[in-house]
């Protein structure tokens, strides 16, 4: 019998084959999906750190980029603001372009930059990356963009734009770096990047339209007088508000870079002036006050000049040469009979005054650019003597100012402010002197313009008071007596003062229509005058023919006779 043999059948052993093979690649496929899951959640992964951190730099940068607060003047008008704006950069080691095709083709578009060469300098720079233009438009972007030079980039950012170009640009200042270098923009630069407070502009005390004006008036005469620099305030008498400041050579903050270091210098706050006569009315209010002259027909010997030790005091030529009141004192600038009366002052009131108007220390204003005044070292006879006509003592133009304030405003001595202050916020002040005094003052001070050497500074129907003062120009170890600072301050109108008005003329030459003088009376006086006879109405101030102050009681106490107005150029 033939055993039987069970043999595997060929189908059954491939199906089991195939079942092996598909659980296989089953679990490779799994294997697979699970990296792959895994690779995904690495990736959400990191993109989710990425997104927290890029949210985190984006919120610092957006932090970073608060706009700075707009600065504008005491009407609303803009002063400073920031704005958007394009920046051209190039990138000259990525250039793929003919350098001198480049160059060409931007200075077609941007003359105003540099020719052909300077764009070639530019583009060929050693360096990564340069500005090109700032502050560009989007016009001018859109026509570079179009040369097709990837190696030129463009980046949206924000400019800080000063829209009335150079007008105030001493008060206002400018910035470097996203901080303010001076001007206001230094002095309150917290205040403009706090985010708290950017949106709300700040308010200056300055009207633009006031500034214009003096600007023009000083920079005409800058230009006939042939001055170096000039300097002019508007100041509010009851306030210290300043409506205007003036500092000329000026600069562009726009532009900064383009300026010389004379042109960034604020004459009127930086600068120290030994200022000459205008001292000569603080002089006889000190001596009013202190009561060292009772009476306005007190006179003082000014018939040949005054002898002190070894200087010799003296007045210029063609002056009276006679016994002077107090008025007549100051409507002929004599020097003579403003050193008797300090000389009965004496050294200790001197000072006191002095001290009280803040001659000894920076002038009181919220800008950071303010130069200590030259202070006597040691008070001899002769100093309390030439410090009462402005010699021997620097001030700023702005001490100055002040000072005339306090001597019409009813003898209030108040610090100077840039800002636009509330009505009724005005500063208490301190007393200097009295009001009896101040009246008094007020009558002297339109007598000088009327009929002293401040004439050409009067304004019809305006009622200015002031007073001239040419000294010659203090350099290191004495005097250039060839150079002269010529100052004419003012009060308007005298009957109820409201504004001083200063303008200051550094080193102004003589010209044919002033017969050679550069004495202030010539050249300072007129740009008070003009700047006036413009303003007075903007600021309220209605002329009017028909009012003054009342000098009766003093007209009788001076000369009647031939010789009744100053016959020199004046002080």
């Amino acid at each position: 019998m033939t055993a039987l043999v069970a043999r595997p059948v060929r189908g059954a052993r491939a199906g089991d084959q195939r079942q092996q093979l598909l659980a296989t690649q089953h679990l490779r496929l799994m294997v697979l999906m699970l990296l792959f899951a895994a690779g995904v959640m690495v990736v959400i992964g990191r993109l989710t750190l990425l997104g927290v951190v890029a949210g985190s730099e984006r919120g610092a940068s957006v932090a970073a980029a608060v706009p700075r607060g707009d600065i504008v003047d005491r009407n609303g008008a803009p002063l400073a603001r920031t704005i958007d704006a394009w920046t051209i950069g190039v990138h000259p080691k990525k250039l793929i372009g003919d350098p001198s095709e480049i160059a060409r083709k931007l200075a077609e578009l941007m003359p105003e930059k540099g020719d052909q060469s300077w764009f070639y300098a530019q583009i060929t720079k050693p360096v990564s990356f340069t500005y090109l233009q700032r502050r560009a438009s989007p016009a001018l972007v859109e026509a570079v963009n179009a040369i097709g030079e990837p190696g030129i980039v463009f980046e949206r950012e924000t400019q800080r734009l000063y829209p009335q170009s150079t007008l105030a640009a001493h008060a206002l200042g400018f910035i470097s770096g996203g901080h303010g270098m001076s001007g206001i923009e230094r002095a309150l630069d917290d205040r403009l990047t706090n985010p708290a407070t950017v949106g709300q502009p700040v308010a200056l005390s300055l009207d633009t339209r006031v500034q214009a004006a003096l600007e023009s008036e000083l920079g005409r005469a800058m230009t006939t007088f042939s001055a170096r620099g000039g300097g002019g305030i508007v100041l509010d008498v009851h306030t210290g508000e300043v409506l205007a400041m003036v500092s000329l050579p000026t600069f562009n903050p726009n532009r900064v870079g383009m300026s010389g270091t004379d042109q960034l210098r604020n004459l009127t706050t930086q600068s120290v002036f030994e200022l000459g006569s205008t001292f000569k009315p603080i002089t006889m209010a000190t001596a009013i006050d202190t009561g060292v002259v009772t009476s306005m027909e007190t006179r003082f010997d000014a018939t040949h000049p005054l002898q002190v030790g070894r200087y010799t005091i003296h007045d210029e030529r063609g002056d009276p040469k006679r016994w002077l009141n107090m008025a007549e004192t100051l409507i002929y600038s004599s020097n003579v009979a403003t050193a008797r009366v300090a000389d009965e002052i004496g050294q200790q009131r001197m000072e006191t005054m002095f001290r009280k108007l803040g001659f000894d220390t920076r002038p009181d204003i919220e800008v950071r650019e303010k130069g200590r005044p030259l202070w006597p070292r040691y008070w001899a006879r002769t100093t309390t003597m030439t410090t009462a006509f402005g010699h021997g003592i620097a001030v700023t133009p702005l001490h100055l100012a002040n000072a005339y304030a306090a001597l019409v405003n009813g003898g209030t001595w108040r610090p100077a402010t840039l800002l636009k202050l509330q009505p009724g916020h005005a500063p208490v002040g301190r007393r200097v002197i009295s009001e009896a005094t101040s009246a008094r003052m007020r009558q002297m001070l339109r007598l000088v313009v009327m009929r002293g050497t401040g004439r050409k500074g009067d304004a019809p129907g305006y009622r200015v008071g002031g007073k001239t003062g040419t000294a010659e120009a203090a350099v290191a170890g004495g005097y250039d007596r060839s150079r002269n600072v010529a100052t004419f301050v003012a009060a308007f109108p005298m009957d109820a003062p409201r504004y001083v008005v200063l303008a200051m003329l550094d080193s102004p030459q003589g010209t044919k229509e002033t017969f050679g003088w550069k004495t202030a009376a010539w050249n300072a006086a007129p740009v008070v005058g003009r700047t006036i006879a413009r303003v007075g109405s903007l600021l309220g101030v209605v002329p009017d023919d028909h009012r003054d102050v009342d000098v009766s009681d003093i007209l009788p106490t001076l000369w009647q006779g031939e010789d009744d107005a100053p016959k020199s150029g004046g002080q």
